[in-house]
């Protein structure tokens, strides 16, 4: 088994949940931008509407004309401030969105620094093995030949 497999599980999941609250992170962004435009809509409906009858009213101004003016601009007053609150919770849904995937990308980063130490340790790791390895044939040689300060003694034949 390899050991950086649950570490690369770990990675795989992390990247689909950071892929996931990016997701969640545009479609909060596509609302709010929605809902703002929606109320700047409104907002502006609410000033044409007033410059409109103002000039009416400038003409003419029954008393039954007045109280439906006022009447429908309270609505619209109280729409254009309904509108306004969507937006901002909109924002604030967005502010939260792009925390919860900055959180996200902040976990990604931290696997892949920590598989790469991992990686870093294994190979570490397997140098030494191998350095080891090396010496100890080495030392294994020097001492099965003949004549050296480690190897066998031959009697002298003098």
């Amino acid at each position: 088994m390899n050991p950086l497999q649950p570490l690369m599980a770990l990675l795989a999941q992390s990247e689909r949940e950071r892929d996931e609250a990016w997701t969640q992170a545009q479609r909060a962004g596509e609302a709010q931008a929605a809902a703002a435009a929606q109320a700047e809509q409104l907002v502006n409906y609410r000033r044409e509407y007033e410059q409109r009858w103002s000039a009416q009213f400038k003409t003419e101004g029954r008393i039954e004309l007045v109280h439906c003016y006022r009447g429908f601009m309270e609505r619209l007053t109280q729409a254009v401030e309904q509108q306004q609150r969507v937006a901002e919770q909109a924002a604030q849904r967005l502010q939260q969105a792009r925390a919860a995937l900055a959180e996200q990308e902040l976990r990604v980063a931290s696997v892949r620094k920590l598989i790469e130490r991992r990686r870093q340790e294994l190979r570490i790791t397997a140098d030494r093995i191998e350095q080891k390895e090396t010496d100890e044939f080495g030392s294994r040689i020097a001492w099965a030949q003949p004549g050296s300060a480690f190897g066998p003694r031959l009697p002298n034949a003098a």
